[in-house]
């Protein structure tokens, strides 16, 4: 018997992937490229739409550790990414396309999984289903999600960020430097505090594209675009994505009263995203406002900014934390639509998804990962009650924290502190790693 899973993004490939490589027959549906959503613009899997960021990779942040622990676990994901990686300081940031061509290139190689280029409109009403059609589920989808028995979802608007070609930009006026000289891997635009008042000011008033049935407050605060920043006070950038803090112009010696910063989007490097950047903005107002950055006023845009509907599930009760459904267990989701947020912690869902289902279908008892996990930390905030539910980010205050015996002191230093969460973390993951590969299916 085989496994149905609906959507070939991260999440979905993540967890055919997992299934496959435990011998399970995978049938993956993807739109593509009949059908693409209004972000979407690649053919190929795994497309990321946002950003070329999967953050930063040290164990002292909470997504490093999420990746550590994924590596562990043979992700097919966290292995095409370290085989697109750009420079980008301490963080993890991929050749898009790349990235994307190698995944599709070991899912659709892969013996065990049947790749169905078709939308699908209904959920299959038997077997085993996981549906992994991320935030930018097709309306016939999200409607049939939506009769689902006890089954709500929500909406969010989510915004990508604009690109711009390298050649076009002026490099006399631009410095290489990552934050605390940890490298050279972004370009910054420094910005003294009239140019940035200027741009801040033409934020405020700037023509934004009209997004049918958008809301400010349903914006998610993760991704918040630009002019909608601007508008919360003149300050607010300058603490947020053009915060200064960690570079020096080594024109002056001095740190820039704001900085903007460029992250390199190819292996080729002709290409830059504006970090944080996300917008609404009209073409021709990005063109105008984002030329008053200086380095960037002959700018070229390979890509504008755009904003879309993103969908996520009220999980709370609904999900177990393996991500599936408990009134009907035969259906499980992944990805950003369980209210996870962010591209690594879709394909973590994934392949924690992937692997449950695949005991699941064993009739083994599947591995637990507990909330000394990232993994484990994060299908539990899925599925804990909570009437405020949001998208969330992994972090370290969703993690359980560090027991502190008798007579020991607390460890006050915090990236010591996230350091010792993450070897006591990787360490039930390797203990999970090695029970796995004792099982058979």
């Amino acid at each position: 018997m085989s496994v149905t899973i609906i959507g070939a993004g991260l999440a979905g490939c993540e967890a055919a992937w997992q299934l496959a490589q435990r011998g399970i027959p995978v049938t993956l549906y993807e739109m593509k490229p009949q059908k693409k959503s209004p972000a979407h613009t690649l053919n190929t899997m795994a497309e990321l739409v946002c950003s070329n960021s999967l953050r930063s990779n040290r164990l002292s942040n909470a997504v490093g550790l999420l990746k550590e622990e994924m590596r562990r676990l043979d992700s097919v994901i966290m292995a095409a990414a370290d085989e697109n990686a750009v420079p980008a300081g301490g963080a993890l940031a991929v050749d898009r396309n790349g990235f994307s061509q190698s995944v599709d290139q070991r899912i659709r190689n892969h013996p065990n999984i049947t790749v169905v280029e078709k939308e699908v409109t209904e959920i299959p009403a038997e077997g085993e289903v996981i549906i992994a059609t991320g935030p930018l589920t097709s309306d016939a989808l999200s409607q049939a999600i939506g009769q689902l028995e006890g089954l709500s979802t929500l909406h969010f608007y989510d915004a990508a960020a604009p690109i711009v070609t390298a050649e076009s930009l002026d490099m006399t006026k631009v410095f290489r430097m990552s934050r605390y000289e940890r490298g050279d891997d972004y370009l910054n635009c420094p910005m003294n505090q009239e140019e940035y008042m200027a741009f801040c000011h033409a934020l405020q008033t700037a023509e934004t594209a009209p997004v049918h049935g958008f809301e400010e407050k349903s914006v998610f605060e993760g991704c918040m675009p630009i002019e909608s920043m601007a508008k919360r006070g003149d300050m607010v950038m300058a603490f947020g994505p053009l915060k200064p803090v960690g570079l020096k112009d080594p024109r002056t010696g001095k740190e820039p009263f704001a900085v903007v910063q460029l992250r390199c989007e190819n292996l080729a490097g002709t290409l830059y995203n504006l970090v944080g950047f996300q917008t609404r903005l009209m073409f021709p107002e990005q063109r105008r406002i984002f030329g008053m950055i200086p380095g960037l006023e002959n700018a070229e845009f390979a890509r504008y900014g755009v904003m879309h509907r993103n969908t996520f599930l009220n999980s709370p009760g609904v999900l177990d934390n393996t991500f599936r459904m408990i009134a009907q267990p035969r259906i499980a989701f992944a990805g950003q639509i369980t209210g996870v947020e962010g591209y690594v912690e879709s394909a973590a869902s994934g392949l924690l998804c992937g692997i449950a289902t695949a005991y699941r279908m064993a009739g083994k008892q599947a591995p637990v990962f507990s909330g000394k996990t990232a993994m484990g930390a994060m299908g539990r905030y899925v599925s804990t009650p909570n009437k405020r539910f949001q998208p969330m980010n992994c972090a370290f205050g969703l993690i359980d924290q560090l027991e502190v015996a008798p007579g020991q002191k607390r460890i006050r230093n915090k990236q010591l502190r996230y350091e010792a969460i993450a070897q006591r973390a990787l360490e039930e993951i390797d203990a999970i790693a090695e029970q796995m590969k004792a099982d058979t299916f």
